[in-house]
């Protein structure tokens, strides 16, 4: 833990602070298999395709030590880990044990924002037990998900979302860390750019060539500043440097699409080469709409030319797609549309769009895309 002591929560209620928590589980699918499988304990794991064109879903702790990331083709995660064990995912055991721990959130609050199934905020400034602790609330969450999965959470604390989320992240795995009231700026401005949530490695670069490595670099420039360099993300990286989240934790979370898309080391262009990409990027996104609880009823194919010329085709149904069945044979049949093409491609997409909750469509609102391939 960090930045805190047995008054924070005592301090945020009385200057009408919130407490949020946020929790993510510890390299979870992999743990999962991890769990189930004695003879993986211990070991370099991945979920994911191991083909050609495979993709790194998710890696054990064991697999990071050599650089193995999500997202990463899975050619490069086996030559930087020739010991790494693949693992088919499994969906439906991951949604099972999801389940589990969301019964524990609700057991303490009903404002439970679920991002994916293995990370949620909490906001527990009443919460039902009457605990009144932000801090002994997560050590608690923290206990009975290790006690009812075997499995191993980290926790965030603070008074906004923002900082919880970045909290959660700073003592993995099985780690907790409380941003007590007062000390949100401090702590965001001692912290690189790269871990600020919407900034990737290309804002990182461009931050890093206007003389902008850290969160205190990003504190010290002023709104106009930051507008004419960065547009509309100004806003964002203003507040962020300040420590400065007012979104309230929402317990029906909405996302209008859900997808990802590949860059390739390589351009391609033959029928074959991109059919067998396009099953590997069903694999991926699948996973993400499965992990995102999703239904949708629009597929869209997105292509990237080799001279960065974009086009996209789309399909939607009556009904929302229920299966991974239905979403590759859609998904085929927009690649098929548009074979053969007239150049060679240098990335392919796939999304799931007019996304339903309880049968009704969702509400207009800006698209909220997963993590990319």
């Amino acid at each position: 833990m960090s930045l805190v002591d047995d008054s924070d929560d005592g301090d945020a209620e009385a200057d009408g602070l919130r407490k949020i928590i946020h929790v993510d589980m510890d390299a979870f699918f992999a743990s999962v298999e991890q769990r189930d499988n004695p003879e993986l304990r211990g070991k370099p794991v991945a979920v994911g395709g191991s083909s050609g064109r495979g993709v790194v879903a998710a890696a054990s702790y064991e697999a990071r030590k050599f650089g193995v990331r999500s997202a990463m083709p899975s050619v490069t995660a086996k030559r930087k880990c020739p010991d790494l064990i693949f693992c088919k995912s499994r969906f439906d055991v991951y949604r099972e044990v999801s389940q589990q721990i969301r019964a524990i959130f609700r057991h303490h609050t009903d404002l439970v924002e679920p991002l994916s199934l293995d990370e949620a905020y909490l906001d527990v400034t009443e919460d039902k037990l009457g605990i009144g602790s932000a801090t002994r609330i997560a050590e608690l969450i923290r206990k009975e998900i290790k006690a009812k999965t075997k499995l191993t959470a980290s926790a965030g604390v603070s008074y906004n979302k923002f900082l919880a989320k970045l909290a959660s992240d700073q003592n993995k795995p099985d780690g907790l860390c409380v941003i007590r009231p007062g000390r949100g700026a401090e702590f965001v401005q001692s912290l690189p750019v790269r871990r600020f949530h919407g900034v990737g490695p290309k804002g990182a670069e461009k931050m890093a060539k206007l003389g902008i490595e850290t969160g205190a670099d990003l504190a010290a420039k002023d709104i106009e500043w930051l507008r004419a360099h960065f547009g509309s993300f100004a806003d964002y990286l203003y507040r962020a440097a300040r420590g400065i989240d007012l979104r309230p934790v929402r317990s029906s979370r909405i996302r209008k699409s859900v997808g990802g898309e590949r860059t390739f080391s390589r351009d391609l262009s033959s029928g074959s080469e991109l059919r067998e990409t396009l099953e590997d990027i069903i694999d991926i996104v699948w996973g993400y709409i499965e992990r995102a609880e999703a239904k949708g009823r629009t597929v869209t194919l997105k292509m990237k030319y080799t001279d960065f010329q974009i086009f996209s085709r789309a399909r939607t149904v009556d009904r929302a797609i229920e299966s991974k069945d239905e979403f590759a044979q859609l998904s085929r049949a927009l690649l098929e549309e548009v074979l053969p093409l007239p150049m060679p491609i240098r990335l392919m997409g796939l999304t799931l769009s007019k996304l339903e909750r309880d049968g009704e469509e969702e509400p207009k609102r800006p698209d909220a895309q997963l993590s990319l391939l």
